[in-house]
């Protein structure tokens, strides 16, 4: 028959207990040690290129360029002057360049692109204006 000892029982007990105590109280300060990895870096006008690149089916086409070495979660936001949002996507890229196509509604706009990272954005605004014209030829013979 086997002979339980109770010295080695609550020895045990304790030991487990206080490994339990140590890890709940370590557990927080272990996650915000660990939740600053990633360093904000300072965001910069050379590193945003945004260029008008043509006109397309009845609409602006603008191409956007966002250098990001550190592959930073960055969201990039088109507003019109009203400050409505036409588009938002959110991208870690580290060499973003994507064509962004805006629905020309109107002869004037002034979309407002802005790349933001954590608090930090760059923006940059454009005038859009177009003239239509109308040519008629007229061609004149004599019969």
């Amino acid at each position: 028959m086997k002979t339980f000892n109770v010295r080695s029982a609550v020895a045990r007990f304790s030991f487990t207990t206080l490994v339990v105590a140590l890890l709940l109280v370590c557990a927080p300060f272990l996650s915000k040690a660990n939740a600053n990895n990633e360093k904000e870096v300072l965001l910069t006008e050379k590193q945003v290129s945004i260029q008008y690149a043509g006109y397309n089916d009845n609409s602006v086409v603008f191409r956007v360029k966002f250098e990001n070495p550190t592959a930073q979660k960055f969201s990039l936001i088109i507003k019109n002057e009203a400050g409505d949002v036409l588009f938002q996507g959110k991208y870690s890229d580290t060499a973003f360049n994507k064509a962004v196509h805006i629905l020309k509604e109107e002869a004037e706009m002034n979309p407002t692109f802005i790349i933001r990272v954590g608090n930090q954005k760059v923006e940059q605004t454009f005038s859009v204006s177009s003239n239509t014209d109308v040519v008629e030829d007229v061609v004149v013979t004599r019969i």
